[in-house]
């Protein structure tokens, strides 16, 4: 077995087909296919289930797709942690939500340049589901995501917790005003599939106030949400940091009252990837940024949370005053 085994076989799981995976990285598909026999051979079970629709990985498989990535991340991280000697260094991957990366993306970057040389930042910006996905399957260091709880082999420290809002034109509603729950009730709406922690929320939400939302289609996609929205004939909900600061949106973006909507934002960490010098760097500086940006009023109507609140806590913040800029 040697690496550039391990990287044919992490190409052919991503792509799903033997053929994609030989045209993705320009090699023959009968050599591509002998690196995986020879694979099997040396492993002694079965990798790769092939039908006519692609290739999946068998249970072996999916053990060995997760192995190799660590494996590949920690051959990644040689050549920095040689050259940089006596600090922080490799490769660290953090994965951002889009309404995240619109507040804490370039602090990030930025901050590391200066302070970590010898780190190389691996930003990976995409919906909640897709990077949670992408951390449980060991391709990311971290990520911050919308959790309250630990689940198992993620660990889930608190940032803060954020209110959504309204983002679209709501018949009978003036520009930015707050819009009750209720008034939503029979309004076209996009939001995530429902696959998606947003969508519980929201479905959740209605369900408490014994209304239904009004789905017309399901956009995994934050700028495409925003862009139908913007035509005036649905709306959407998500976090306010997702609207951006365009001068023309502020008419069409409305707080969410009677009842609110909030959600817990935290830094999400597996607990079975080793964690290196770099990655614990990263961490506490999510963590310091995350709370530097709350209290400049920088992240908008969210509040900081602790690791120690409990439902107490949290019912007792429903009433403090929120931030809004």
């Amino acid at each position: 077995m040697d690496i550039r085994q391990l990287k044919y076989f992490i190409a052919i799981v991503d792509c799903g087909s033997l053929s994609k995976a030989a045209e993705q990285l320009c090699v023959a598909q009968p050599s591509l296919s002998q690196q995986v026999a020879g694979l099997e051979a040396e492993l002694k079970t079965a990798l790769l289930l092939r039908s006519h629709q692609g290739v999946q990985p068998t249970e072996a498989g999916r053990a060995l797709y997760l192995r190799a990535h660590d494996v590949l991340r920690q051959v990644a991280q040689i050549p920095l942690a040689v050259r940089v000697n006596g600090t922080e260094s490799g490769q660290v991957a953090i994965g951002l939500p889009t309404s995240v990366a619109v507040v804490l993306a370039l602090p990030l970057f930025e901050h590391v340049r200066r302070h970590f040389p010898g780190i190389r930042l691996q930003i990976v910006e995409g919906m909640s589901g897709y990077l949670a996905e992408l951390l449980a399957n060991g391709r990311l260091d971290m990520a911050i995501l919308f959790r309250e709880a630990e689940t198992r082999g993620v660990s889930v420290h608190p940032l803060f917790e954020e209110n959504l809002f309204v983002f679209g034109r709501v018949a009978g509603v003036g520009p930015a005003k707050d819009v009750p729950l209720r008034r939503l009730s029979g309004v076209p709406m996009v939001l995530p599939s429902a696959a998606n922690g947003l969508r519980v929320l929201i479905e959740r939400a209605f369900a408490r106030e014994g209304i239904e939302p009004e789905i017309v289609a399901d956009i995994d996609s934050l700028p495409t949400m925003l862009a139908i929205a913007r035509q005036g004939h649905v709306v959407t909900i998500v976090s306010p940091d997702a609207l951006g600061r365009h001068a023309a949106d502020a008419p069409l973006i409305h707080r969410l009252v009677k009842p609110d909507i909030a959600r817990a934002v935290a830094l999400c960490i597996p607990n079975a990837l080793p964690t290196s010098a770099a990655s614990l760097a990263i961490q506490k500086t999510v963590r310091q940024l995350a709370a530097e940006l709350v209290d400049s009023g920088a992240w908008v109507g969210v509040l900081p949370r602790t690791a120690h609140e409990g439902h107490e806590g949290h019912e007792n913040r429903a009433n403090e005053e929120r931030k809004w800029v």
